[in-house]
C-alpha cells in the first residue's frame, strides 16, 4: 500500500460530489506545518463525464464554477468511445502519481463507485489487457491455457468450439440478433458457468467480455475470482472516503427539478447533437479501417446517458407531440430516480463490506482503520451544507493529512449512526457470484430461446410482480381450457409449470 494519500467522495447523482470536491480542494490552499499538501487536483470518476462535450446531460461543473481546480480524466473521450473499468483505473492511477509529485492532494470525485471501489482495492477485477482486445493482431505471446480451459475446450461441441475460435469482434444486439447473442451465452455457460449465469444473455457485451478474458488470459475467470476469494482486500492507497447522502424523499425532489433545468439549459440539443454525430460517423466508419469503426460504437459510451434513450421517441418522431415530450420528461426523472437509488445499493452492498473487510483486518495489525469511510449527510442544503458536511469534511481531511486519531464515523450524525450499521455483506467473490446467478422463468417465457432470466437476489420480488402474476393467471387459464379441450378430446394445452431452463 502506498503511504500518499487518496481522498474520493462518492454518492448518488444530484448530491453535490462535485461542490464538495472543489470547497475541499480550495480548503487546502491554506497549507499545514503538518502536511506537505498545498491545494489538490480533482480525478474525475463519472464514467459518463469521460466524454468530451455534452455537459448538461453528463453535469459537468461548468468551468466558471470550478473555481480553478484541475479536473482531470473528464472531456478525454470521444462520444461512442469504450471506456473500460480497467482503463480508467490504469489513468487514474498515473493522474494520482502526477498530483503527488507536485504536492498536491489527488480526490477523486464521482457516482461511477464500481470504479472507485477496484481503484481503491485491487486484484479484485478480472480485467483485460488493451493489446487483444477486440484486435486482429494477436498478441505477441500467449499465457498456456490452464487445466480447467483446456478440459473445458475439449467437451465443446463442435459449433461452440468453432465460435470460440472465432469470437466477433463487436457483441451482437440482443434485439437485433437474439440468436447470436443467446450462442455466446451458450457458449460462456459451457466454458465457465459458475461467470455465466451472473449475466443475461441479453448482456452480450459483457458475456464476450469474459469470453475474451478466457481466450487471451487462457484462464476460466472463476479462477482468478476463487484466488481473489482467499485474500482480505488491501487498499491500493492511504484512503479517506467520504459518501455523500441525501434522504430519499429530499433527493427526489431535488432530481425531479435538476431534470427540468437541464431542460432549460440545453439539453434537447445535446441529444440532437449526438445524434447526428452518431448518424454521420456510422456512415464514415464504414470507410474507416475495421479498427477504428470497433473502437466506436454509438450503443455505448455517452449514448448510455440517461435522457438520451428516454427521448428517442420524441425526437424521432415527424411530428413531435406535447403528451410524448412529457412522457420522455417522466421517464428520464424515473430513470435518474432509479440511478441514485442503484448507486446507494452498490455502496452499501459493495464498496461498503470491502471497505469493513479491510479495516477489520487493520484495526487487529495496527489498531487504526485503513480506508476511514464517513456518511455525510446532504438533505439539507444552505448553512445546513456547511454546518454538516463541508466543515465536517474538512476537519476529518485535515486529521487525516496529519495522521492523527479520526472520529468514529457512527459519530457524525444520527444519518451515519442508522446507515452505516448494517449487516454485512459477504465480500468473497465466490460468494457473491453465486448470490447474483441469474435463473430464467419459465412462466414469463413466451419463446425458449429469448428466456426471461432474472438475478437470483431479486428472484422472490419477481414472483411478486405484476407481470409475472398476470403470466401465472394466463398459464393458469390455459391449461384450463387444454384440461376441458382434452376433456372433449382437443389437443393438449401449454404447460406452464415454473422450472429453470438450464440456469439454476
Amino acid at each position: 500500500m502506498s503511504v500518499k494519500p487518496l481522498v474520493a467522495i462518492c454518492g448518488t447523482t444530484g448530491v453535490g460530489k462535485s461542490k464538495l470536491g472543489i470547497e475541499l480542494a480550495n480548503s487546502l490552499l491554506r497549507g499545514s506545518e503538518k502536511h506537505p499538501y498545498r491545494g489538490a487536483r480533482i480525478i474525475n470518476a463519472d464514467s459518463m463525464q469521460v466524454y468530451v462535450g455534452m455537459d448538461v446531460i453528463t453535469n459537468k461543473v461548468p468551468v466558471e464554477e470550478r473555481s480553478g481546480v484541475d479536473h482531470l480524466l473528464m472531456d478525454y473521450k470521444q462520444p461512442g468511445e469504450q471506456l473500460t473499468g480497467p482503463e480508467w483505473i490504469k489513468d487514474a492511477m498515473q493522474m494520482i502519481e502526477e498530483t503527488h509529485n507536485m504536492n498536491l492532494l489527488p480526490i477523486v470525485v464521482g457516482g461511477t463507485s464500481y470504479w472507485i471501489q477496484h481503484l481503491i482495492f485491487p486484484e479484485r477485477m478480472v480485467s483485460l489487457d488493451k493489446q487483444g482486445i477486440g484486435s486482429q493482431t494477436p498478441p505477441t505471446s500467449r499465457p498456456p491455457q490452464s487445466e480447467s480451459l483446456t478440459n473445458a475446450l475439449a467437451a465443446l461441441p463442435p459449433e461452440l468450439l468453432e465460435l470460440f475460435n472465432n469470437l466477433p469482434e463487436q457483441a451482437p444486439t440482443a434485439d437485433g440478433d437474439p440468436s447470436s447473442a443467446h450462442k455466446l451465452h451458450d457458449l460462456l455457460l459451457a466454458l465457465d458457468p459458475l461467470v455465466a449465469q451472473r449475466w443475461h444473455w441479453r448482456d452480450a457485451r459483457k458475456v464476450l467480455t469474459n469470453l475474451r478474458i478466457l481466450h487471451d488470459t487462457g484462464r476460466l475467470a472463476s479462477e482468478v475470482i476463487r484466488e481473489q476469494s482467499k485474500m482480505t482486500p488491501r487498499p491500493r492507497y492511504r484512503t479517506l472516503c467520504f459518501w455523500l447522502y441525501a434522504k430519499p424523499d429530499v433527493l427526489k425532489t431535488r432530481l425531479d427539478e435538476r431534470v427540468d433545468q437541464m431542460i432549460e439549459q440545453g439539453l434537447l440539443d445535446e441529444i440532437r447533437t449526438l445524434r447526428a454525430i452518431a448518424s454521420i460517423d456510422t456512415v464514415a466508419s464504414e470507410r474507416q479501417s475495421t479498427d477504428v469503426a470497433r473502437r466506436m460504437d454509438y450503443t455505448l459510451g455517452i449514448y448510455q446517458a440517461i435522457g438520451y434513450k428516454e427521448f428517442h421517441n420524441y425526437l424521432s418522431a415527424q411530428e413531435p407531440s406535447e403528451g410524448a415530450f412529457k412522457e420522455a420528461v417522466e421517464q428520464m426523472k424515473l430513470g435518474t430516480r432509479r440511478y441514485a437509488k442503484r448507486q446507494v445499493t452498490w455502496i452499501r452492498n459493495k464498496l461498503l463490506p470491502a471497505v469493513n473487510a479491510a479495516n477489520a483486518e487493520s484495526q487487529v495489525e495496527s489498531n487504526a482503520p485503513v480506508v476511514p469511510t464517513y456518511l455525510l449527510d446532504a438533505t439539507e442544503l444552505g448553512d445546513a451544507w456547511k454546518a454538516n458536511v463541508l466543515d465536517v469534511a474538512s476537519r476529518i481531511t485535515s486529521k487525516f493529512l496529519e495522521e492523527e486519531s479520526l472520529p468514529d464515523p457512527i459519530t457524525v450524525s444520527a444519518t451515519a449512526a442508522f446507515m452505516l450499521s448494517i449487516c454485512d455483506k459477504a465480500t468473497d467473490p465466490v460468494a457473491v457470484l453465486v448470490a447474483n446467478q441469474r435463473r430464467a422463468c419459465e412462466i414469463c417465457t413466451t419463446d425458449l430461446d429469448q428466456p426471461v432470466m432474472v438475478d437470483g437476489a431479486q428472484w422472490d420480488i419477481h414472483l411478486r410482480s405484476r407481470g409475472h402474476r398476470y403470466m401465472t393467471g394466463k398459464g393458469n387459464k390455459s391449461r384450463h381450457q387444454s384440461s376441458a379441450g382434452r376433456e372433449g378430446g382437443g389437443d393438449d394445452g401449454v404447460n406452464c409449470k415454473s422450472e429453470s431452463l438450464g440456469n439454476p
